[in-house]
Protein backbone atom coordinates (compact mmCIF):
# COMPACT_ATOMS: atom_id res chain seq x y z
CA UNK A 1 0.00 0.00 0.00
CA UNK A 2 1.36 3.71 -0.90
CA UNK A 3 1.73 5.96 1.30
CA UNK A 4 0.15 8.23 -0.88
CA UNK A 5 -3.39 6.71 0.07
CA UNK A 6 -6.56 8.85 0.55
CA UNK A 7 -9.88 8.74 1.48
CA UNK A 8 -11.63 9.54 -1.94
CA UNK A 9 -9.50 6.74 -2.88
CA UNK A 10 -10.51 4.26 -0.62
CA UNK A 11 -14.66 4.90 -1.22
CA UNK A 12 -14.40 2.38 -4.17
CA UNK A 13 -13.72 -0.01 -1.47
CA UNK A 14 -15.86 1.08 0.75
CA UNK A 15 -18.75 0.34 -1.10
CA UNK A 16 -17.55 -2.98 -2.28
CA UNK A 17 -16.66 -4.21 1.56
CA UNK A 18 -20.61 -2.23 1.35
CA UNK A 19 -22.10 -4.69 -1.33
CA UNK A 20 -20.51 -7.97 -0.67
CA UNK A 21 -22.63 -10.60 1.37
CA UNK A 22 -22.88 -14.05 2.59
CA UNK A 23 -18.89 -14.86 1.69
CA UNK A 24 -18.05 -18.05 2.39
CA UNK A 25 -16.39 -19.30 5.59
CA UNK A 26 -15.56 -22.69 5.50
CA UNK A 27 -12.20 -23.42 5.65
CA UNK A 28 -10.25 -26.61 3.48
CA UNK A 29 -7.51 -28.49 4.82
CA UNK A 30 -7.52 -30.11 8.43
CA UNK A 31 -6.78 -28.90 11.65
CA UNK A 32 -4.85 -30.90 14.31
CA UNK A 33 -6.43 -33.28 15.92
CA UNK A 34 -6.13 -31.11 19.55
CA UNK A 35 -8.58 -28.92 17.14
CA UNK A 36 -10.61 -31.01 15.15
CA UNK A 37 -13.22 -31.33 17.53
CA UNK A 38 -13.06 -27.46 19.45
CA UNK A 39 -16.20 -25.49 17.93
CA UNK A 40 -15.95 -21.74 19.63
CA UNK A 41 -19.16 -20.95 18.88
CA UNK A 42 -20.09 -23.93 21.04
CA UNK A 43 -18.16 -23.15 24.13
CA UNK A 44 -18.28 -19.09 23.25
CA UNK A 45 -22.30 -19.18 23.97
CA UNK A 46 -22.05 -20.46 27.34
CA UNK A 47 -21.78 -19.09 30.65
CA UNK A 48 -19.77 -21.63 32.59
CA UNK A 49 -16.58 -23.38 31.46
CA UNK A 50 -13.31 -24.91 31.80
CA UNK A 51 -10.61 -22.08 30.38
CA UNK A 52 -8.36 -24.73 29.67
CA UNK A 53 -10.46 -26.48 27.32
CA UNK A 54 -12.78 -23.58 25.72
CA UNK A 55 -10.68 -23.37 22.46
CA UNK A 56 -8.14 -24.88 20.40
CA UNK A 57 -4.50 -25.27 21.96
CA UNK A 58 -1.33 -26.25 19.81
CA UNK A 59 -0.08 -28.02 17.97
CA UNK A 60 -1.43 -25.66 14.96
CA UNK A 61 -1.04 -26.47 11.22
CA UNK A 62 1.64 -25.11 9.30
CA UNK A 63 0.04 -21.85 7.58
CA UNK A 64 2.50 -19.08 6.77
CA UNK A 65 0.79 -16.56 5.23
CA UNK A 66 1.71 -13.07 3.31
CA UNK A 67 1.96 -10.02 5.77
CA UNK A 68 -0.50 -8.63 6.40
CA UNK A 69 -2.47 -12.49 6.62
CA UNK A 70 -6.79 -12.93 6.79
CA UNK A 71 -8.67 -14.41 9.58
CA UNK A 72 -10.38 -16.44 6.71
CA UNK A 73 -7.27 -18.51 6.06
CA UNK A 74 -6.65 -19.71 9.05
CA UNK A 75 -6.33 -22.96 10.69
CA UNK A 76 -8.65 -23.49 12.93
CA UNK A 77 -10.33 -19.65 12.14
CA UNK A 78 -10.28 -17.70 15.25
CA UNK A 79 -13.31 -16.90 17.27
CA UNK A 80 -14.61 -13.15 17.37
CA UNK A 81 -17.83 -13.46 18.87
CA UNK A 82 -19.57 -13.81 15.65
CA UNK A 83 -21.85 -16.28 17.28
CA UNK A 84 -21.54 -16.34 20.76
CA UNK A 85 -21.59 -12.30 21.23
CA UNK A 86 -24.61 -11.18 22.47
CA UNK A 87 -25.28 -7.23 23.60
CA UNK A 88 -26.65 -5.21 25.99
CA UNK A 89 -26.91 -2.00 24.92
CA UNK A 90 -24.33 -0.85 26.97
CA UNK A 91 -22.57 1.36 24.41
CA UNK A 92 -26.29 2.64 23.23
CA UNK A 93 -25.88 5.48 20.41
CA UNK A 94 -21.82 5.66 20.73
CA UNK A 95 -20.07 6.47 17.76
CA UNK A 96 -16.85 4.20 17.29
CA UNK A 97 -13.49 4.17 15.02
CA UNK A 98 -12.02 1.16 15.33
CA UNK A 99 -8.65 0.52 13.61
CA UNK A 100 -7.72 -3.45 12.63
CA UNK A 101 -11.48 -3.76 12.28
CA UNK A 102 -11.04 -6.36 10.20
CA UNK A 103 -9.77 -9.10 11.81
CA UNK A 104 -8.44 -10.30 14.98
CA UNK A 105 -8.86 -8.15 18.71
CA UNK A 106 -10.09 -5.46 16.10
CA UNK A 107 -12.56 -7.85 14.38
CA UNK A 108 -13.89 -8.80 17.85
CA UNK A 109 -14.23 -5.55 19.25
CA UNK A 110 -15.83 -4.30 16.09
CA UNK A 111 -18.81 -7.15 16.70
CA UNK A 112 -18.74 -6.40 20.29
CA UNK A 113 -19.02 -2.60 20.28
CA UNK A 114 -21.94 -2.91 17.21
CA UNK A 115 -23.84 -5.71 19.33
CA UNK A 116 -23.69 -3.69 22.52
CA UNK A 117 -25.78 -0.60 20.07
CA UNK A 118 -22.57 1.74 18.68
CA UNK A 119 -22.30 2.92 15.56
CA UNK A 120 -19.06 1.97 14.00
CA UNK A 121 -16.17 2.16 11.26
CA UNK A 122 -13.64 0.25 10.99
CA UNK A 123 -10.28 0.51 8.77
CA UNK A 124 -8.18 -2.02 7.52
CA UNK A 125 -5.57 -2.45 4.61
CA UNK A 126 -6.96 -3.15 1.14
CA UNK A 127 -5.41 -6.45 1.10
CA UNK A 128 -7.45 -7.13 4.13
CA UNK A 129 -10.52 -6.34 1.95
CA UNK A 130 -12.08 -10.07 1.96
CA UNK A 131 -11.98 -9.77 6.14
CA UNK A 132 -13.60 -6.88 6.19
CA UNK A 133 -16.51 -8.02 4.06
CA UNK A 134 -17.61 -10.86 6.62
CA UNK A 135 -17.47 -8.10 9.18
CA UNK A 136 -19.88 -5.75 7.27
CA UNK A 137 -21.66 -8.60 5.98
CA UNK A 138 -22.06 -9.94 9.62
CA UNK A 139 -23.22 -7.21 10.98
CA UNK A 140 -25.54 -5.54 8.78
CA UNK A 141 -28.99 -5.20 9.47
CA UNK A 142 -28.45 -5.90 13.27
CA UNK A 143 -30.07 -2.16 13.58
CA UNK A 144 -26.86 -0.26 13.53
CA UNK A 145 -24.35 1.86 11.20
CA UNK A 146 -21.57 -0.07 10.00
CA UNK A 147 -19.01 1.57 7.60
CA UNK A 148 -15.34 0.68 6.49
CA UNK A 149 -12.82 2.50 5.11
CA UNK A 150 -9.47 1.13 4.15
CA UNK A 151 -6.33 3.03 3.96
CA UNK A 152 -3.11 2.70 5.42
CA UNK A 153 -2.38 4.33 8.91
CA UNK A 154 1.55 4.33 8.14
CA UNK A 155 0.43 7.87 6.28
CA UNK A 156 -0.37 11.07 8.72
CA UNK A 157 -2.53 12.39 5.83
CA UNK A 158 -4.53 9.31 5.78
CA UNK A 159 -5.21 9.39 9.49
CA UNK A 160 -6.64 12.65 9.57
CA UNK A 161 -8.70 12.08 6.51
CA UNK A 162 -9.83 9.00 8.19
CA UNK A 163 -10.99 10.51 12.01
CA UNK A 164 -12.71 13.41 9.58
CA UNK A 165 -15.07 10.91 7.38
CA UNK A 166 -15.61 8.60 10.80
CA UNK A 167 -16.86 11.26 11.94
CA UNK A 168 -19.33 12.41 8.62
CA UNK A 169 -20.28 9.04 8.30
CA UNK A 170 -21.18 8.68 12.03
CA UNK A 171 -22.41 12.23 12.95
CA UNK A 172 -19.94 12.47 15.25
CA UNK A 173 -16.82 10.45 16.93
CA UNK A 174 -16.87 9.50 21.02
CA UNK A 175 -14.88 5.87 20.99
CA UNK A 176 -11.19 5.91 19.28
CA UNK A 177 -10.18 2.07 19.81
CA UNK A 178 -6.67 1.70 17.92
CA UNK A 179 -6.21 -1.86 17.56
CA UNK A 180 -4.44 -2.07 14.49
CA UNK A 181 -0.37 -2.99 14.47
CA UNK A 182 2.51 -3.89 13.21
CA UNK A 183 4.58 -7.40 14.61
CA UNK A 184 7.40 -9.27 12.60
CA UNK A 185 10.18 -10.75 14.39
CA UNK A 186 13.44 -10.41 13.66
CA UNK A 187 16.63 -12.36 15.49
CA UNK A 188 18.46 -10.07 15.52
CA UNK A 189 19.15 -6.26 16.05
CA UNK A 190 21.86 -6.75 13.21
CA UNK A 191 19.17 -7.39 10.58
CA UNK A 192 16.39 -5.45 11.73
CA UNK A 193 16.48 -2.53 9.09
CA UNK A 194 15.60 1.13 9.38
CA UNK A 195 12.76 0.29 7.20
CA UNK A 196 11.42 -2.08 9.15
CA UNK A 197 12.10 -0.59 12.66
CA UNK A 198 10.56 2.54 11.14
CA UNK A 199 7.09 0.67 10.00
CA UNK A 200 6.81 -1.03 12.90
CA UNK A 201 6.97 2.54 15.08
CA UNK A 202 4.47 4.44 12.34
CA UNK A 203 1.94 1.54 12.41
CA UNK A 204 1.90 1.05 16.43
CA UNK A 205 2.79 4.55 17.67
CA UNK A 206 2.64 7.56 15.19
CA UNK A 207 -0.69 6.26 13.62
CA UNK A 208 -1.88 6.33 17.47
CA UNK A 209 -0.76 9.57 17.68
CA UNK A 210 -2.23 10.93 14.85
CA UNK A 211 -5.76 9.87 15.09
CA UNK A 212 -5.92 10.51 18.67
CA UNK A 213 -4.68 14.20 17.87
CA UNK A 214 -7.16 14.65 15.26
CA UNK A 215 -9.95 12.86 17.29
CA UNK A 216 -9.64 15.11 20.05
CA UNK A 217 -10.70 18.02 17.70
CA UNK A 218 -14.06 16.20 17.48
CA UNK A 219 -14.54 14.24 20.53
CA UNK A 220 -17.40 15.64 23.56
CA UNK A 221 -16.71 15.00 27.18
CA UNK A 222 -17.29 11.90 28.03
CA UNK A 223 -15.59 10.24 25.37
CA UNK A 224 -13.30 7.31 25.66
CA UNK A 225 -9.67 6.37 23.76
CA UNK A 226 -8.82 2.98 24.02
CA UNK A 227 -5.10 2.04 22.95
CA UNK A 228 -3.61 -1.30 22.63
CA UNK A 229 -0.51 -1.91 24.22
CA UNK A 230 1.02 -5.58 25.05
CA UNK A 231 2.53 -8.13 27.45
CA UNK A 232 5.88 -7.23 25.10
CA UNK A 233 5.57 -4.03 27.00
CA UNK A 234 6.85 -5.32 30.35
CA UNK A 235 8.55 -8.85 29.36
CA UNK A 236 9.81 -8.16 25.71
CA UNK A 237 10.82 -11.10 23.74
CA UNK A 238 14.16 -10.93 22.22
CA UNK A 239 13.04 -11.43 18.57
CA UNK A 240 10.07 -8.90 19.29
CA UNK A 241 12.78 -6.03 19.39
CA UNK A 242 11.01 -2.95 17.81
CA UNK A 243 7.50 -4.42 18.72
CA UNK A 244 8.23 -4.21 22.31
CA UNK A 245 9.69 -1.19 22.18
CA UNK A 246 6.47 0.36 20.42
CA UNK A 247 4.21 -1.27 22.82
CA UNK A 248 5.89 0.26 26.07
CA UNK A 249 5.16 3.69 24.14
CA UNK A 250 2.03 3.03 23.88
CA UNK A 251 1.21 2.36 27.86
CA UNK A 252 3.14 5.17 28.32
CA UNK A 253 1.34 7.37 26.11
CA UNK A 254 -1.70 6.69 27.59
CA UNK A 255 -0.68 7.27 31.22
CA UNK A 256 0.54 10.16 29.76
CA UNK A 257 -2.28 11.14 27.43
CA UNK A 258 -5.24 10.50 30.16
CA UNK A 259 -3.14 13.00 32.49
CA UNK A 260 -3.25 15.36 29.74
CA UNK A 261 -7.17 15.21 29.05
CA UNK A 262 -9.36 14.48 32.65
CA UNK A 263 -10.03 18.37 32.89
CA UNK A 264 -11.66 17.53 29.39
CA UNK A 265 -13.52 14.53 30.27
CA UNK A 266 -12.36 12.22 28.49
CA UNK A 267 -10.54 8.95 29.62
CA UNK A 268 -7.70 6.99 28.07
CA UNK A 269 -6.59 3.41 28.82
CA UNK A 270 -5.22 0.51 27.13
CA UNK A 271 -5.57 -2.93 27.00
CA UNK A 272 -2.30 -5.44 26.95
CA UNK A 273 -2.64 -8.86 25.85
CA UNK A 274 -0.24 -11.91 25.71
CA UNK A 275 -0.78 -14.33 23.65
CA UNK A 276 -3.56 -14.28 21.23
CA UNK A 277 -4.74 -16.16 18.10
CA UNK A 278 -4.61 -14.05 15.20
CA UNK A 279 -3.16 -13.02 11.68
CA UNK A 280 -0.41 -11.43 13.22
CA UNK A 281 0.94 -14.46 14.66
CA UNK A 282 0.87 -16.53 10.91
CA UNK A 283 2.13 -13.66 8.98
CA UNK A 284 5.24 -13.03 10.28
CA UNK A 285 4.72 -12.52 13.94
CA UNK A 286 6.50 -15.67 14.77
CA UNK A 287 8.53 -17.89 13.13
CA UNK A 288 6.48 -20.83 12.10
CA UNK A 289 8.24 -22.93 14.65
CA UNK A 290 6.97 -21.00 17.68
CA UNK A 291 3.31 -20.18 16.12
CA UNK A 292 2.73 -24.01 15.58
CA UNK A 293 3.45 -24.22 19.21
CA UNK A 294 1.78 -21.20 19.98
CA UNK A 295 1.06 -20.33 23.62
CA UNK A 296 1.27 -24.17 24.58
CA UNK A 297 3.76 -23.23 27.45
CA UNK A 298 1.15 -20.86 29.59
CA UNK A 299 -0.58 -21.84 32.20
CA UNK A 300 -3.97 -22.68 30.43
CA UNK A 301 -1.44 -24.16 27.51
CA UNK A 302 -3.18 -22.50 24.89
CA UNK A 303 -3.71 -19.17 22.90
CA UNK A 304 -6.43 -16.59 24.05
CA UNK A 305 -9.21 -16.04 21.11
CA UNK A 306 -10.44 -12.70 20.02
CA UNK A 307 -13.41 -12.70 22.06
CA UNK A 308 -11.96 -13.46 25.02
CA UNK A 309 -10.50 -9.98 25.43
CA UNK A 310 -13.07 -7.79 23.45
CA UNK A 311 -15.44 -6.99 26.24
CA UNK A 312 -12.43 -5.38 28.10
CA UNK A 313 -12.52 -2.89 25.22
CA UNK A 314 -16.00 -2.86 25.75
CA UNK A 315 -15.72 -1.87 29.48
CA UNK A 316 -12.99 0.51 28.88
CA UNK A 317 -15.45 2.50 26.55
CA UNK A 318 -18.72 2.65 28.97
CA UNK A 319 -19.73 5.72 30.73
CA UNK A 320 -20.50 3.46 33.45
CA UNK A 321 -16.52 3.32 33.95
CA UNK A 322 -16.19 6.79 34.07
CA UNK A 323 -13.73 7.15 36.91
CA UNK A 324 -11.51 4.03 35.06
CA UNK A 325 -8.74 6.27 33.02
CA UNK A 326 -5.24 6.33 32.45
CA UNK A 327 -4.66 2.09 33.04
CA UNK A 328 -3.70 -0.25 30.93
CA UNK A 329 -5.65 -3.49 31.53
CA UNK A 330 -3.62 -6.56 30.88
CA UNK A 331 -5.32 -9.87 29.37
CA UNK A 332 -2.34 -12.56 29.37
CA UNK A 333 -3.39 -15.95 30.26
CA UNK A 334 -1.30 -15.01 33.27
CA UNK A 335 1.61 -15.92 30.52
CA UNK A 336 5.16 -15.56 31.01
CA UNK A 337 6.88 -16.22 27.72
CA UNK A 338 6.06 -16.13 24.44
Amino acid sequence: MSNDTTISEARRGVMTGLAVAGLASGLGGAASAANRDKDPAVTGGKTFFDPREAYPRAPFAVQDQPWPGLANKMIPRPDHGEKSYRGSGKLQGRKALITGGDSGIGRATAIAYAREGADIVINYLPQEESDAREVVSLLQGEGHKVFALPGDLRNENFCIQLVQEAAKRLGGLDILANIAGHQHYNESILTLSTADFDETLKTNVYAMFWLCKEALRIMPAGSAIINTASTQAYKPSAILLDYATSKAAIANFTRALAIQLAPNGIRVNAVAPGPFWTPLQVSGGQPSSAYTQFASGTPLKRPGQPIEISPVYVFLACAENSYVTGEVYGETGCAQIF
